[in-house]
């Protein structure tokens, strides 16, 4: 059996699916060693692996967004895009990198698996001398460039005719050279510091550097690529959390306040709500969520969402991720509410899945065949929002903050056209012919089989 170490950004959406392919692989008989924030300590230990924390500012808890984006409502649009990124995976390379180093040199792992935006281990693979393979679980959009896609944050959807290559070309040079200039700024400096110049590689895209890059997503729901890295594996969906104690805590993407849906199914699963034989079939069902960072002010999507939908012949189930049901005041009498649900009981019931695009939650809808519309302008919802439309299984509104009019519309259009059902069920169909938690370990074990250390 192998020593396996899994670092992960200290973002819920990041580590839940590594924590699950640490679980599996800790079932298969390999040692883990699990280097994350401390609030997943207790997560960590729970699935039978050991954990490390992250030092300094990499060792953030994201349930508390004041305390390590204190500026962040000082931004708008692309300024806070910048500001987000340099503060949480940039800025933070450093102390990762240092923890990354120490376990390295003191347990010698046979592999390091890490979330795709860990850019911790940048260092570990940009500099020469002999090291563990890298490899890297695409927890996001797949951020890769391409001559067939626009750059990752456009939520431009992909064109390899002439004229879209030559669009994707120029966008490419504006993304690098002039929108995202001062946060390549600053991760040249830090990677300099780190002895690492000049840094070639663009620093929201180091994908290819990884010996393997394994995307948590069914290919069809990816853009094509004609030119797509060699490296690059798709691995299907990431399946939810642990079995059905945590599948029934789940709540979407997340949850934010004191506890997050991981973390309360430590003590059992949730009871159902008193409410749910209101679930019987007599009316279409529409679910909504808000996710995890995003989730303060509920006036961006879940209001519009329930004031919408009043008084259609639609049940509106809201989940709140952790926050208690009675924060939501004015609720209309076609809707319920709930801090917890049990999601996959939840999504085999759902007529459409309304969400702001937290990845992870849509992945999970579509693996049940559930068409969606979003609403999502932060991190990379814009990128989630705009595959989504692509892929015919929703609808996509080009905004965080819709209005109650634009809501209703979407998941009227979604109810009454049943293209959109029907191409939801395609991309599960296509999603149920991975075995994700396999398709890791293998890759996994064939880069240690073949690395030099082994030999």
């Amino acid at each position: 059996m192998a020593t396996y170490l899994v670092c992960s950004s200290p973002i819920h959406g990041h580590a839940v699916p590594m924590l699950e392919a640490a679980r599996h692989l800790v079932a298969r008989g390999h040692r883990v060693v699990v280097l994350t924030g401390s609030r997943f300590a207790g997560r960590v230990r729970a699935i039978g692996a050991e954990f490390r924390p992250l030092g300094g500012i990499a060792d953030f808890d994201d349930r508390d967004v004041p305390s390590y984006l204190p500026d962040r409502d000082r931004y708008r649009g692309l300024a806070q895009a910048q500001y987000d990124i340099q503060s949480i995976f940039v800025k933070t390379i450093p102390d990762q990198a240092k923890a990354v180093q120490r376990i390295i040199d003191d347990e010698h792992p046979d592999a390091v698996l890490v979330d795709g935006a860990f850019g911790g281990v940048a260092p570990l693979l940009l500099r020469s001398g002999p090291r563990p393979p890298v490899v890297a679980l695409g927890v996001t959009p797949l951020t890769q460039r391409s001559r067939d896609v626009a750059p990752a944050g456009t939520g431009m959807p992909p064109s390899s005719s002439v004229i879209g290559r030559a669009r994707n070309r120029v966008l490419d040079v504006v993304a690098r050279r002039v929108l995202f200039r001062r946060t390549q700024k600053v991760a040249e400096a830090i990677f300099a510091d780190l002895g690492i110049a000049p840094l070639d590689l663009f620093v929201m895209d180091i994908s290819s550097a990884f010996d393997r890059f394994l995307q948590l997503s069914a290919a069809a729901f990816e853009y094509p690529r004609s030119d797509i890295a060699p490296n690059t594996v798709f691995v299907g969906a990431m399946p939810p959390a642990g079995g059905k104690a945590e599948k029934r805590a789940m709540g979407a993407t997340g949850a934010t306040g004191t506890t997050d849906a991981a973390d309360a199914t430590d003590a059992g699963a949730p009871p159902l709500p008193e409410w749910w034989a209101d679930l019987d079939g007599s009316r279409p069902i529409v679910h909504v969520t808000q996710g995890t960072i995003d989730n303060r002010d509920l006036d961006r999507l879940i209001r519009p969402t329930l004031d919408a939908l009043d008084g259609l012949d639609v049940l509106v189930v809201v989940s709140l991720g952790g926050r208690p049901a009675s924060e939501l005041e004015g609720v209309p009498s076609n809707a319920r509410v709930a801090s917890y649900l049990p999601y996959d009981e939840l999504l085999a019931r759902t007529a459409v899945y309304v969400t702001n695009g937290g990845y992870g939650g849509v992945q999970h809808a579509l693996s049940e065949g559930v068409p969606i519309v979003v609403a999502g302008d932060t991190e990379d919802k814009p990128e989630v929002a705009a595959r989504v439309a692509w892929s015919g299984a929703g609808v996509n509104l080009r905004t965080g903050t819709p209005t109650p009019d634009a809501v209703r519309q979407a998941v009227l259009q979604v109810l009454d056209d049943p293209a959109y059902r029907a191409a939801a069920e395609r991309l599960a169909s296509a999603a149920a012919r991975y075995d994700t938690l396999a398709l890791i370990e293998a890759e996994l074990e064939s880069l240690v089989a073949a690395s030099p250390r082994q030999r």
